[in-house]
């Protein structure tokens, strides 16, 4: 499973969105840091759902680190993420 695909499923399995776009835009930062042959290094999540309407913009920010966990992150370079309730 690529990377992308798997912060896809567990962000689904984890707030059942309403909308979620994972996009890999790692091909824009070829040449800089963090950027490897292949891409899956630099992501834009845009993702809403009602389980965040309650939460402060940090918290939603840390719920969605929690869901994808350290093993997804420790892969990831940069994570760009818009969080809406």
């Amino acid at each position: 499973m690529r990377l992308s695909e798997e912060i896809h499923s567990r962000l689904l399995q984890a707030f059942a969105p309403t909308r979620l776009e994972v996009i890999d835009d790692s091909e824009r930062h070829r040449g800089h840091s963090g950027w490897r042959e292949g891409g899956q290094t630099h992501f834009k999540v845009q993702i809403s759902a009602p389980a965040f309407a309650e939460m402060a913009p940090l918290a939603r920010h840390r719920a969605v680190h929690a869901a994808l966990g350290k093993e997804v992150l420790n892969r990831i370079h940069a994570l760009s993420l818009t969080v809406e309730g």
